[in-house]
Order: C-alpha cells, then sequence, then structure tokens
C-alpha cells in the first residue's frame, strides 16, 4: 500500500480514468437535492482536490525535463513551448508550470532526489491546504530575499508565509512577505540609508495638451509614514469630492453621519480620491495644522516601537498605515513627538486601559494601544491598517460590554458591517486563556462559510512578531550552553 491507503496496482493511467469518471459523476449529477451544510463540504473537498493537483503538475514537469523531452522535439532548454505546444496552453501558462515545477517540485541530481527548494510550500501544497496563487506569491517574496541572508532565516521565514497562507488569501502574502523582508533587514545592512537617499525624487511631467500632468515619485520611509495620514483622513470616501458641493474637506467638526452619507454618493476611484486629497491638503486654508481628527485621534503620523528597539537603535518602526520605517530613522522622526508607554501582559495583550465612567466611544489612549497591539482589522483574510479601522466592542455596549481595553478590537469599515447575530453573521469573541492565541480577538464565520463556527484569529498584521518569536527559539536552541566548572 502506498502512501493515503491507495493501492500501489493502480497504475498512473488508470488512476488518471478514475479521476475522469469521478469528474464525470459530478457533471451528470444535480446538486440541487444537496443541504447547504453538504454543498459547503463538498465545495472544500473539490478544492482542495483541485490544489493537490498542483503538485502533480509538478511531477509531469520535472519528468518532461528528466526525459528530456523538449530536446526531443526539437526544443533546446525550452520546456514551456514544449508544454505550449503538447497541452495547448498559452505561453504564460506553461512558464508558470515550469517555475512552480523548479520551486516546489521533487528534484533529481546525478541520480538523486532532492527536496523542493520551498520545501514548506511543498508540503502544504500537496496536502491541498495552498494554491497555485499561494504558492506562487511565496515564490515571489523569497526571490526577493537577497542570497546572503542566513539560511536559517530564509528557511523560517518561509515556514512562516507558508503557515500563513493555510489561513489566509494570497492577497495577504504580499504584504505579509513586505513585513518579513523589513525584520529580515532590521540595520539596513541589506539596504543602506544612502541607498534610499540616493533613490528619493518626485517629478512633475509636462502638461500635455488636455493640460493634465503626470507626477512620480520614489518616496522615503518617512516621507510615506508622513504622506499615509494625510490619504487615509482627507482621500477616504465622502471626503474632499469636488462634484459633491456637500463633501467635507476637512474632518474637523464633521460627524461620522456626514461623512458616511457623503461617502454613498462618491463614486470616484482610489487614485481619484488621493488626487482630490492632495489637492485639499495644499490649499492655503489646509495644512497639518487643520487636518482634525480621524477616527477619533489627530491626524498625525503614528509609529509603533518595542522599548528593546529603542534601547538598542536598531530594528523597524510600524506605522498605522501597515508601513515599516527604520527604526533609526524613526527615532529622528519621533524626537519631536509625543511618546506613549503601553505594557503588554505575558500574552502580548496591553494590560487594562478603561475607562473611569461608562461611554460608549473609546478614548485616545484606547486607540493608540489598539493601533499597537492589533495592526489593523483583527477579521482573519483582512489587511485594511489600523487608519481604516473603527472601534469595534467585542461584548457589545448595548449590551453591557464595557468600553475596556480587554473589550475592544479594530475591524474596518466594511468587516464591521458583516458582525450581527445569528448564523448568517460574523461575531466576534475573546480567545480564551488555554487558546494557543488567548486574549487575542477571534472571529466567528457565518454557517455558511464555517458550519462548525470555530473562532479563526487573523495573523495577517503579525507575521514579523511570529517570524521574531521564532527566530528568538532557534537562537536559544542553538546558543552553546556553558559548561559546568
Amino acid at each position: 500500500m502506498s502512501e493515503g491507503g491507495v493501492s500501489a496496482n493502480i497504475s498512473i493511467a488508470e488512476a488518471i480514468e478514475m479521476l475522469a469518471r469521478a469528474t464525470s459523476v459530478l457533471l451528470e449529477n444535480s446538486f440541487d437535492p444537496m443541504s447547504d451544510a453538504a454543498l459547503i463540504d463538498a465545495m472544500q473537498g473539490m478544492e482542495n482536490t483541485r490544489r493537490r493537483f498542483a503538485a502533480v503538475d509538478h511531477k509531469f514537469v520535472t519528468q518532461v525535463n528528466a526525459r528530456s523531452l523538449p530536446e526531443k522535439a526539437g526544443w533546446k532548454n525550452h520546456s514551456a513551448q514544449y508544454l505550449q505546444q503538447l497541452l495547448h496552453l498559452s505561453l504564460g501558462e506553461a512558464r508558470s508550470r515550469v517555475q512552480a515545477a523548479e520551486l516546489f517540485g521533487v528534484r533529481q541530481a546525478a541520480g538523486q532526489l532532492l527536496e523542493p527548494t520551498l520545501a514548506w510550500t511543498a508540503a502544504v501544497q500537496e496536502q491541498g491546504l495552498v494554491s497555485a496563487d499561494h504558492a506562487r506569491a511565496i515564490g515571489k517574496i523569497m526571490a526577493r530575499i537577497p542570497s546572503k541572508v542566513d539560511a536559517v532565516l530564509k528557511d523560517n521565514a518561509e515556514y512562516q508565509l507558508a503557515h500563513l497562507a493555510t489561513q489566509s488569501n494570497p492577497n495577504v502574502l504580499p504584504i505579509a512577505g513586505d513585513r518579513i523582508l523589513a525584520l529580515l533587514d532590521p540595520d539596513g545592512t541589506l539596504v543602506r540609508e544612502e541607498d534610499r537617499q540616493a533613490r528619493r525624487g518626485i517629478t512633475l511631467g509636462k502638461p500635455g495638451v488636455d493640460g493634465m500632468s503626470t507626477l512620480t515619485a520614489s518616496l522615503t520611509p518617512i516621507a510615506r509614514a508622513l504622506l499615509d495620514p494625510i490619504f487615509a483622513d482627507l482621500a477616504q470616501p465622502g471626503m474632499c469630492n469636488p462634484a459633491d458641493p456637500e463633501s467635507p474637506w476637512c474632518s474637523e467638526g464633521i460627524t461620522a453621519e456626514a461623512i458616511q452619507d457623503a461617502a454613498r454618493r462618491d463614486n470616484r476611484s482610489t487614485a481619484q480620491r488621493q488626487h482630490d486629497a492632495l489637492v485639499a491638503f495644499l490649499r492655503p486654508e489646509m495644512g497639518p495644522a487643520n487636518l482634525g481628527q480621524h477616527r477619533g485621534l489627530p491626524v498625525s503620523t503614528i509609529i509603533t516601537m518595542s522599548l528593546a528597539e529603542v534601547e538598542a537603535a536598531a530594528g523597524v518602526a510600524t506605522t498605522a498605515t501597515g508601513g515599516t520605517v527604520p527604526l533609526e530613522q524613526a527615532l529622528v522622526l519621533a524626537q519631536h513627538a509625543k511618546p506613549y508607554l503601553l505594557v503588554f501582559d505575558h500574552h502580548g495583550r496591553p494590560l487594562h486601559l478603561g475607562h473611569a465612567k461608562k461611554h460608549r466611544l473609546a478614548n485616545p489612549a484606547q486607540r493608540l494601544a489598539l493601533i499597537a497591539t492589533e495592526r489593523g482589522c483583527t477579521r482573519p483574510g483582512c489587511t485594511a491598517p489600523a487608519t481604516l479601522c473603527q472601534v469595534h466592542h467585542v461584548t457589545d455596549f448595548a449590551k453591557g460590554g464595557p468600553t475596556d481595553i480587554e473589550n475592544l478590537t479594530l475591524a474596518c469599515d466594511s468587516c464591521h458591517s458583516l458582525i450581527g447575530e445569528g448564523p448568517t453573521k460574523w461575531q466576534t469573541v475573546v480567545m480564551p486563556p488555554d487558546s494557543e492565541h488567548a486574549g487575542r480577538i477571534g472571529w466567528i464565520a457565518p454557517t455558511s462559510i464555517d458550519p462548525t463556527r470555530t473562532p479563526q484569529v487573523n495573523q495577517a498584521h503579525h507575521v514579523g512578531e511570529l517570524m521574531a518569536t521564532s527566530l528568538a527559539k532557534i537562537r536559544e536552541r542553538n546558543r552553546p550552553r556553558s559548561r559546568a566548572a
């Protein structure tokens, strides 16, 4: 018997014929009699199987190269063209399969079988836990890691990405990858500050015949950190809309309801909103002093760094918009800032921070604590940064839920609208003390997504911390033990 209990007596051709017959059954039968739960289970099972087929493709491509089939057909070192002709693929799809096999397929060298280049990703793909898009995203991130980075660090980075991929959609991975890359180069040894300064610049092109001009920029981390809060406030839907006479041009003194009403009338793209925000900011009556507040805090650059990083003057700080700033630059930026010290418990959660009186709205200190702790929306798979989030009561305020830090979390506007009562809505809970994620906020999906309604946490904003913790354990394990005298 081979792995999985499948008889070794079944040939590859017979197995493919079995797949064809099973596919015919799926196509010929009606799904109408299935219950919702059965349909969801079948869809998930089908997706798992579909993902495993990618690992089978790797085996086929590896055999094509090992047998020199492209050369036999007249294509020397052109496996993609061979697959394009043989399987009637687009050249892009053929190249993707060849590249995927090189990264995630078992390799052969001098008659020996070698594990895949990206072994962690290959393992979860073979189990059907990640898709080809997940794997492709991880491959792109790993290709960006400089060759001088230690092999243990690279391996750990891939492990964290593969683990995150099993819990998230592929769109989460590039953001997590940026944070991992920043962590791998906290002191600028791989990317020097001189290189950043040499690349900085803003170019304003000549006006065209239509009067429009092109603006291109390469911003330093500090410039980006200073610009992000302006866009977070003035470029939010509903703000600074020149086509809407009732659109607010400053959030100071404007109610959330007024902005929401304007947002419903707003049909602009993100690029258009950012253009209009810049125009508003450059108006004589505007500027930093007149930006007002955004989600309960003054519009300003919010940077989070640990005390250990400050003392060592090494590492990377994170911004409320999800970006990173080298710590040395962050400290320069913070010279004229107002610092706050947040103390965490042994679960990495902030110590009690509550209201002396019963208020529904979180105070500024609580909002800052949530920005430092949550980093962004806590719904699994969401990558919205803290600047796009509102404060949510885990236990609803109307039901006696206190406005204390233990009962508060961040949720972006879109995800917050999903929360409600009943099996068709999302719910939030505080993970219990015996949980792997004790104290963090778990989200319970509707039964149409997860019939078991098991709480899940969002790791998208914390992959850098997970990697740092893992690396600390590795270093501790590898540290030479002192010998007894």
